[in-house]
């Protein structure tokens, strides 16, 4: 079908409904990731406005053609490279990163040559031809020194406290050597499946509690020293622990930082002070900053408390059902009965200390990861940075859950360029306090969705809608700390654009334009759709462009536009940025977002099988120049896995994804397999890395 033909007065409708009611995520998924979350009603239940509250027939294919067109190239808007943590009252004494030399990336603007990888259900990773890929880590193989060897049939806890962790996420690598030859690889532990991890597994409640302890010890974050093999791309690990190699998990000790450290609401029996806390849970994605620190956000914590008796303090059971703990005696993971603070009836506030934005310095392994309550708590999918025009750090949010919100942060201090070790001490203090912002999304087509959009275009403008700014609450009735804590509930007050999903938001390292992968919201109404969320039943997810006001992070308001409407190219309802869509690979679900250093848009899916048919992938974009919105298909990861990261290294030679939960497939067991990825046994998440290997055609990521 021609890119030209439709009309906005033609006949519309809605898009067809694809897949089944987990939006193309197994069962087994919904059950481990997030607890069923999909089943339940969607704990936002305020009456914030939609753009649109008229029952709509369909999307203007017309305007959609046209979308593309509308971004505008902004400069001056620095992306961070980095992020790190330290104690809040111990800086990290561990080395600055290094100044790279000798590095030729790509030039910006250079072209997508690499024939795309086809659809398929093939239980391996799939590259294009030229290019070839290595595992170079999987889970349970030893990350700190003393860690044994992986033995599936006799795990332990204290083995898998310094053993790579489970459900591989987000990817970061930092380089250690000045020639970048060897680097530090950060890796997100997101969750646990049980039903892939032990044998005969029959839920947590007749679990061991060693088998408890040992779930525990498989979330959280590695670091890993890695190496470059000979003059190639190719990355693998070092073979015997340096020691840059650690573990965090649910039981490492994190300190708590920013305005709400030391509040009422984060205080327990254990921590009578409130800013000390044991572990990190179901951390997602995340960013890396300029002062080569790590961030990591905690996501689905709910899952992870249990309760004995039924929480009966109203005040209490409205702040956890905002945020989908139960309030309900009861347990999904039983962890509580290996930990009594997972026990909210023993320890209601434990709760409040997940679910924030974590740095930590990866530089120095014996620093205290710190939780930045300055940031606000959500379900963050992650966080990604950018300088402001005056010299601040600004820090891009998304709360990955049906119809929430997109958050925005800018330091009060400035970055300093410099590289010494007091330079990078105070860069890392930045973001322990600043102002806290939330997104408001209006369309430019008052009309819309009762009649098309007036200018063809699916754009508008938007403001950054004040939480916290100079120490102060902004949200009438609500203390700073109380904002900080139940940034949901004050996002609610303050009138935010309820989105589908926001998962990866991340600025992009030349233009400055912020990039926002919206996964999918399958709950959104024929009478909630607006400019900004277009599409009733959204299964196949979208991305926003956004500008900031005059190029800078720090802007309190700004412009977006569609870059892309996911789904079936032959669907008239998909847009690909304005390109002929009978080229373009089919993408569903998008999730992850990164760039390559010639400035092109990579994304990482989650829900390809049921949204279209095939396993999920990794998957180019181009978003400038004539070849804007020609998404071609990079990898394609075995059967029942989902594509993270994903990470282009600084040189564009090399990426590297994360293959998480192979094999995780309704009514499959670790005797009933399947997926055997990746050593021809039992599944394992793991880490690869893919590289071009053909003689011609240039060395980098793309060609």
């Amino acid at each position: 079908m021609s890119d030209t033909e439709g009309s906005p007065d033609r006949e519309r409708r809605l898009l067809p409904l694809i897949g089944g009611a987990h939006g193309g995520r197994s069962a087994m998924t919904c059950k481990y990731r997030c607890d069923d979350a999909c089943f339940h009603d969607a704990p936002n239940t305020s009456d914030n406005e939609y753009f649109g509250d008229v029952v709509r027939g369909g999307i203007s294919r017309r305007g959609l053609l046209r979308t593309g067109a509308a971004a505008v190239a902004v400069a001056g808007s620095g992306t961070a490279l980095g992020t790190g943590a330290a104690a809040a009252h111990a800086p990290s004494h561990g080395p600055k990163p290094p100044a790279l030399t000798g590095l030729e990336p790509p030039e910006y603007g250079r072209p997508v040559t690499f024939t795309a990888v086809g659809g398929n259900d093939l239980d391996n990773v799939i590259v294009p031809n030229g290019y070839d890929w290595s595992v170079t880590i999987a889970w349970g193989e030893p990350v700190e020194r003393d860690a044994p060897p992986f033995d599936f049939d006799n795990q332990s806890a204290a083995a898998q406290r310094g053993q790579f962790g489970y459900n591989a996420d987000f990817v970061a690598v930092l380089p250690l050597g000045r020639r970048f030859d060897r680097a530090l690889l950060w890796v997100n532990h997101e969750y646990t499946n049980e039903n892939l991890m032990f044998h005969g597994w029959s839920g947590a409640e007749s679990a061991t509690v060693e088998q408890l302890r040992i779930s525990m010890a498989a979330h959280g974050g590695s670091i890993v020293e890695i190496e470059r093999v000979g003059d190639t791309g190719e990355w693998r690990r070092v073979d015997r622990p340096r020691r840059y190699n650690r573990r965090i998990h649910a039981g490492t000790a994190f300190t708590v930082d920013g305005p709400a450290a030391g509040s009422a609401l984060l205080r327990t029996a254990a921590d009578p002070d409130g800013t000390s806390v044991r572990g990190m849970l179901n951390n997602c994605a995340g960013g890396v900053t300029p002062w080569g620190t790590i961030l990591t956000g905690e996501e689905n914590f709910h899952q992870y408390f249990g309760a004995t008796a039924d929480v009966t303090d109203p005040t209490t059971a409205e702040r956890y059902e905002r945020y989908g703990i139960r309030t309900t005696a009861g347990t999904s993971r039983a962890w509580e009965r290996a930990d009594q603070r997972f026990d909210v009836a023993a320890e209601p506030n434990e709760p409040n200390r997940f679910g924030w934005v974590v740095e930590v310095d990866p530089y120095d392994p014996d620093s205290t990861p710190r939780k930045h309550s300055a940031l606000g708590r959500v379900k963050h999918e992650g966080a990604t940075t950018a300088v402001t025009a005056d010299g601040r750090v600004a820090v891009y949010m998304g709360d990955d859950e049906a119809f929430e919100y997109v958050y925005k942060f800018v330091s009060r201090e400035k970055y300093r360029e410099g590289t010494s070790r007091r330079d990078r001490q105070h860069n890392m203090r930045l973001l322990e306090n600043g102002d806290l912002y939330v997104a408001k999304f209006t369309g430019d087509s008052p009309e819309f969705p009762d009649s098309p959009p007036a200018d063809d275009l699916f754009d508008g403008s938007g403001q950054w809608l004040p939480l916290v700014v100079n120490g102060e609450s902004m949200v009438d009735g609500m203390t700073v700390d109380e904002v900080l804590v139940f940034t949901r509930a004050a996002a609610d007050q303050a009138g935010a654009t309820m989105m589908d999903r926001p998962e990866d938001v991340e600025p992009h390292p030349v233009t400055g334009t912020v990039y926002m992968a919206l996964t999918k919201n399958a709950d959104r109404t024929a009478g909630q759709v607006d400019e900004a969320n277009p599409r009733a039943g959204n299964k196949w997810g979208h991305v926003i462009a956004l500008d900031e006001s005059r190029g800078d992070a720090a802007a309190k308001t700004f412009t977006w536009h569609i870059a892309l409407l996911a789904g079936d190219p032959e669907d008239p309802d998909t847009y690909y940025g304005g390109f002929d869509k009978s080229q373009v690979s089919h993408i569903a679900t998008p999730d992850n977002v990164a760039f390559d250093p010639a400035g092109r848009v990579w994304l990482a899916t989650d829900g390809m099988p049921g949204a279209a048919g095939f396993n999920d992938g990794m998957f180019v974009m181009p978003v400038e120049g004539d070849d804007a919105g020609h998404i071609r298909r990079f990898t394609s990861v075995p059967v029942g896995a989902e594509c993270c990261g994903p990470f282009v290294t600084p040189d564009g030679r090399t990426a590297l994804m994360a293959i998480q939960h192979p094999g995780e497939v309704d009514g499959a067991t670790t005797e009933n397999r399947a997926s055997t990825f990746p050593y021809g046994n039992q599944p394992r998440p793991a880490v690869v890395t893919v590289w071009r290997s053909a003689p011609h055609g240039g060395p980098y990521i793309g060609d």
